[in-house]
């Protein structure tokens, strides 16, 4: 594993930090460039549309490649050095410039930054057994209000077979029972389906129209108040 999988291996770039922060779209990767080490190296980053990073040190008294640095057992003070700077570059960027990376599916991932840039929760993932599981609760009360999991698809539709991620959410009874009628939605696999629904996360529906169902199932973890 390279170290630039290493830094990015739990997170995803948002594109549009990318060119805030000073990458430069080049046909399908967002490039970026710093010098560093009293400007003796220049590091460059690539990250293509899809996902993919990789970077490259240049050492510019002779404007090559700087080869000890990912040599797995150079050593000495001046390699660490340079390693520990251009880490600390790598640290920036996905600092600002990317989400952390929950799930398997960009949907997925995409929901739970809505979620947390809404209600500032992250997954709790619960289950040694089930450690792709992700649930949302409010952290005031622990009451559930989202659960995203990756399952079959023959689980909850029987003809159709390979993964999908899924969220159970928490509706109204009459609510659930017009949804069911939709594409997208499912009676809720392993959850009471009375008072849940599973809506698959592979595109079907929006982002937008599925965080509506979203907050109408955050409404439920909300404390009543007392007449």
């Amino acid at each position: 594993m390279s170290t630039e999988d290493d830094f990015f291996k739990k997170f995803v770039p948002v594109y549009e930090k990318l060119l805030d922060y000073g990458f430069i779209l080049n046909e399908n990767s967002y490039i970026y460039n710093k010098l560093f080490k009293n400007n003796e190296f220049r590091a460059e980053i690539s990250i293509t549309s899809d996902g993919q990073i990789s970077g490259t040190v240049f050492d510019l008294a002779n404007d090559e490649e700087y080869i000890p640095l990912k040599l797995k057992y150079s050593e000495g003070s001046f390699v660490g050095e340079v390693r520990t700077e251009y880490e600390n570059i790598l640290t920036e960027i996905r600092d600002n410039c990317f989400v952390e990376k929950y799930f398997l599916t960009p949907q997925a991932n995409r929901l739970a930054e809505l979620i947390f840039k809404s209600y500032n929760d992250k997954p709790a993932f619960m289950w040694d057994s089930y450690p792709t599981f992700g649930v949302f609760k409010n952290p005031k009360n622990n009451k559930w209000y989202g659960l995203i999991m990756n399952i079959d698809f023959s689980k909850i539709d029987k003809p159709k077979k390979g993964e999908v991620e899924v969220i159970n959410i928490k509706l109204d009874t009459k609510e659930i029972e017009n949804l069911l009628k939709q594409k997208g939605f499912y009676p809720a696999w392993h959850m009471n389906k009375k008072y849940w629904i599973t809506i698959t996360l592979n595109e079907t529906l929006s982002d937008e129209e599925i965080m509506k169902y979203v907050e109408k199932s955050h409404q439920f973890t909300l404390s009543k108040k007392k007449k």
